[in-house]
């Protein structure tokens, strides 16, 4: 018996998954979801979808909460919101921090240690959701190189609240 026909056995479950409506790194591949069955329950102005398969009719439909919906912070600068979920994490978000105060760059980096504040990330992603000045910026990691690249970016299109 293969986990799907495991799971329509048991009353009340879902298969949720977060997706972009095109496909990107670290989400899944909408195509391969709705060929499975899967639905659009959601999407977020970031154009991530929250996608599932349900196993009744009459089953409650999954939804973001409105701060998912419309990932907007107020702070200005970088701002990463993240988990222990991935193992990498671990490795880069100590170097995106060193790197943005050897360049004078405003970040702050907020670890997601617990259920309650998972639920109330103003982001789809709460693995890894790095802001701009207050807009979801993507929730691709950042090697030392990519954040670099993306400072840089920011800072010839003259973005405010660059630096410190």
């Amino acid at each position: 018996m293969n986990v799907l026909e495991n799971r329509k056995k048991k009353v009340n479950l879902v298969f949720v998954f977060f997706l972009h409506q095109k496909k990107r790194p670290f989400l899944s591949d909408p195509k391969h979801l709705l060929y499975k069955g899967f639905q659009v329950a959601d999407t977020s102005d970031a154009g991530i979808n929250l996608m599932y398969l349900p196993f009744e009719d009459n089953q409650a439909v999954p939804k973001f909460t409105e701060a998912a919906r419309h990932p907007h912070i107020k702070d200005g600068g970088y701002v990463l919101y993240y988990t222990s979920q991935c193992p990498f994490n671990g490795k880069y978000v100590p170097i995106i921090e060193r790197i943005a105060q050897e360049n004078n760059v405003a970040f702050k980096a907020i670890h997601i240690e617990t259920r309650e504040q998972a639920q109330s990330v103003p982001s789809p992603c709460t693995t890894y959701a790095m802001f701009y000045n207050g807009n979801f910026l993507t929730n691709e990691q950042f090697n030392d190189k990519k954040f670099l690249k993306i400072i840089q970016e920011n800072e010839s299109r003259g973005d405010g609240n660059y630096h410190r």
